[in-house]
C-alpha cells in the first residue's frame, strides 16, 4: 500500500517507553468514552423532566422532541471521518484534547439553558450540537490513541475496557438518567461537568503525541464536504421521516424528506470517485483493500443496525406494555426500564475485557463470530417471548445479547486498528464509530417505521373495538384520530397515554363517558393490552429482522480471513532483502 524509508522494529512495536504511560492513556480516554456514551442515552429516559422542566409539552411539540434526541448521534455520526482525518493530520492526542474541552463546554452550556418554551427547545438542540462535536473528536481518537499506546498483544485487552466503558456508559445513562431527573433536569447535564473539566485538565496534562503527523498533507475540501453532506443529508432524511406528514403517520412522503436522502445518497456515491483522484484524500481508499478491514467495519455496521432501533423498541416494549401490567406507574417506567435492562450491561462487562484478551492471544475471527452467534440467539429468544412474560427469561435473552456484544466488539474492533497503517489509524477509528453511529440513525428509522406502519394500519380497529367492549363507544372517533406516534412516544417517555389523550379532548365528549370506565382506561391494564395485540406482531417481526441481520454479521466475521496485524508485517518486510516487492504477507491480507 506504502512504502516505508526507514524500518526500527522496536520502534514500530513499543511506540511509548514510559511503561506507565499506556494505563494514563487509557484510563482518559475511558472516561471519555463512558461519558459521551452515557450523554448519548441519558436524556432518553429524563426527557419528561426536560420538557417540564423549560415548559414544553414533548407530544404536541414533537419536532423539538425528536431533535433533542437525534442532533447528538447525527453530529457525531457525520463528523466522525473527518475529525479522524484532521487527527492524523494535526495531532490525535491535541484533537482529542480540544473535543473533551468542547464537550465540557457543551455540557455546562446544557446544565446553565437559560430560556423557557420554544427558545429553551432551540438552545438545548444547539447546546446538544456542541457536546455531538466534542463526542465526535472523543470517539475518532480513543481507539487510535490506546493503539498507538499499547503494544500488539495488550490491545485487545486495553480496548475490551474501553469499549465497555462505552457500551456499559449507554445503558448506565438510562439508570443514571431516571435517578436525576427525579431530583432536577439540571442534574442530568451537570453529571458531565466534573468529568469533563477533570477529563480535559488530565488529559492536556499527561497525554501526549506519539503517533506519525501528516505535516505536509493539505485539508480535501471536497472530499470533506461530499461525505460530510451528503451523510448529513441522509440522516436529517431519516429523522424528518420519522415525523407526520400531512396525513401520513410518517414523513417519507414528505418532499423534503425524499430530496435530502437523494441527494446525500448522491454525495456519498460522488465521494470514493472524489477520494481516489485526490493527492491528499480524506480517506485513504487503499484501506478497503484490507480484508479484516473491509470485513471487520462491515460486521460492524450491520451489528450497529441490528440493535440500535430493537433495543429502542424494547424499551417501549417494557414501558408501554409489561411495567404497567405488572402495577408499576406509568410516571415511573422510564427509570423501571433501564433497571429491567442491566443485564444487557452486566454481560457485556463480565464479556468484554476477557474476549479482548482472548484476542490478543488468538485473534479476532472466532471470537467475534461467536459472540455475534449468540446475539442471534438472543434475538430469536426475544421474538418467541409474549407481551406478558415472565422476565427471567427476559433477564436471560438480555445477558447472552450482552455476552454476545462483549465478545464481538472490543475484538472487532482491535482487529480493525491493528490492520491499518499506523498513520492511518485516526480516520480507521473514525470510520468505524462513523459506521457505528449512522447504523444506530438508520435502525432508529427502519424500525421505527415498521412499528408505526403496522400500529397506523392495525391499531384503529382494535382501538375501536376495545373502547366499545369497555363501555366508551362514545370516544372511538375521537381516539381513532389520534396518531398512533402521539401513543407510542407517551408510554416512552412516561405519560399515561390515554391520561394525555383524554386532556386533549373537548369536555363534553369525555363527560359521556362514565367515570368508572375513565378509571379503567388510564389505569396500568386497559391500555397496555390493548397496545400489545398490535404491538406485539411488528416487534417480532422487528427482532427477526435483527436476528438475520446479526447472522450476516456473523457470517462476514468468520470470513475476515487470519489475524493480520499491520505493524508485524511491516517488521517481517524490513527484515526481508530489498526486492522491490511488497512482500508475500501484505499480498496474502491486502
Amino acid at each position: 500500500m506504502e512504502t516505508t524509508p526507514q524500518h526500527n522494529p522496536a520502534a514500530v512495536n513499543t511506540p511509548v517507553q514510559d511503561p506507565h504511560y499506556k494505563w494514563v492513556a487509557l484510563s482518559n480516554t475511558t472516561i471519555a468514552m463512558f461519558m459521551a456514551m452515557v450523554n448519548e442515552s441519558i436524556i432518553l429516559i429524563s426527557l419528561p423532566a426536560i420538557f417540564n422542566g423549560i415548559h414544553i409539552d414533548p407530544l404536541t411539540s414533537f419536532q423539538y422532541l425528536l431533535w433533542v434526541l437525534m442532533i447528538y448521534g447525527v453530529v457525531t455520526a457525520t463528523l466522525l471521518l473527518t475529525c479522524g482525518r484532521l487527527s492524523d493530520m494535526f495531532g490525535r492526542v491535541r484533537l482529542y484534547n480540544i473535543g473533551f474541552a468542547i464537550f465540557t463546554v457543551g455540557s455546562i452550556l446544557l446544565f446553565l439553558t437559560p430560556s423557557t418554551g420554544s427558545a429553551g427547545a432551540l438552545e438545548l438542540i444547539f447546546f446538544r450540537l456542541i457536546q455531538g462535536v466534542g463526542a465526535a473528536f472523543i470517539f475518532s481518537n480513543s481507539a487510535a490513541i490506546i493503539t498507538d499506546a499499547f503494544p500488539v498483544d495488550e490491545r485487545g485487552k486495553a480496548l475490551g475496557i474501553n469499549q465497555i466503558a462505552g457500551l456499559s456508559g449507554q445503558f448506565i445513562g438510562l439508570l443514571i438518567g431516571g435517578i436525576l431527573a427525579i431530583f432536577n433536569w439540571r442534574y442530568v447535564f451537570l453529571i458531565s461537568v466534573p468529568f469533563g473539566v477533570f477529563g480535559t485538565i488530565w488529559s492536556f496534562a499527561k497525554l501526549r503525541e506519539t503517533a506519525t503527523v501528516k505535516k505536509v498533507a493539505k485539508i480535501d475540501l471536497l472530499g470533506n464536504i461530499t461525505f460530510t453532506g451528503g451523510l448529513t443529508l441522509l440522516l436529517i432524511g431519516i429523522t424528518y421521516a420519522l415525523i407526520p406528514y400531512g396525513n401520513d403517520p410518517m414523513g417519507w412522503r414528505d418532499p423534503f424528506v425524499i430530496t435530502t436522502i437523494v441527494i446525500g445518497l448522491f454525495l456519498l456515491a460522488v465521494f470514493p470517485v472524489i477520494e481516489s483522484r485526490v493527492k491528499d484524500p480524506m480517506f485513504n481508499m487503499g484501506l478497503f483493500k484490507i480484508r479484516m478491514f473491509v470485513y471487520g467495519n462491515t460486521a460492524g455496521f450491520l451489528s450497529s443496525i441490528a440493535r440500535g432501533g430493537v433495543m429502542l423498541l424494547l424499551i417501549i416494549l417494557l414501558q408501554g406494555i409489561w411495567l404497567p401490567l405488572h402495577g408499576y406507574s406509568f410516571e415511573s417506567t422510564p427509570f423501571w426500564a433501564g433497571v429491567f435492562m442491566l443485564p444487557l450491561t452486566v454481560g457485556f462487562v463480565i464479556f468484554g475485557p476477557f474476549s479482548g484478551w482472548l484476542s490478543d492471544k488468538y485473534g479476532a475471527r472466532w471470537i467475534s463470530t461467536i459472540g455475534m452467534i449468540l446475539i442471534v440467539i438472543a434475538f430469536l429468544i426475544l421474538a418467541s417471548l409474549p407481551y406478558n412474560f415472565d422476565y427471567p427469561v427476559l433477564g436471560v435473552a438480555l445477558f447472552i445479547m450482552g455476552c454476545g456484544n462483549g465478545m464481538f466488539a472490543a475484538p472487532n474492533t482491535t482487529a480493525i486498528m491493528n490492520s491499518v497503517p499506523r498513520e492511518d489509524r485516526g480516520v480507521a477509528s473514525g470510520m468505524v464509530s462513523t459506521l457505528m453511529n449512522t447504523g444506530f440513525v438508520m435502525s432508529m428509522g427502519m424500525f421505527f417505521t415498521i412499528v408505526v406502519v403496522n400500529l397506523t394500519r392495525d391499531f384503529p380497529p382494535v382501538l375501536a373495538t376495545a373502547l366499545t367492549t369497555a363501555g366508551a363507544g362514545g370516544l372511538v372517533a375521537a381516539m381513532s384520530a389520534i396518531p398512533p406516534t402521539g401513543m407510542l412516544f407517551a408510554a416512552f417517555l412516561g405519560i399515561n397515554p390515554v391520561q394525555s389523550v383524554l386532556t386533549g379532548l373537548a369536555p363534553a365528549v369525555v363527560a359521556t363517558v362514565p367515570v368508572q370506565t375513565i378509571t379503567t382506561l388510564t389505569g396500568t391494564t386497559w391500555f397496555p393490552t390493548t397496545l400489545a395485540q398490535v404491538f406485539m406482531s411488528s416487534l417480532r417481526f422487528s427482532f427477526y429482522v435483527g436476528a438475520a441481520l446479526a447472522a450476516v454479521a456473523a457470517l462476514l466475521s468468520a470470513l475476515r480471513g487470519p489475524r493480520y496485524v499491520h505493524e508485524s508485517n511491516e517488521i517481517k518486510r524490513a527484515d526481508l532483502p530489498v526486492t522491490g516487492s511488497a512482500g508475500p504477507e501484505n499480498k496474502k491480507q491486502g
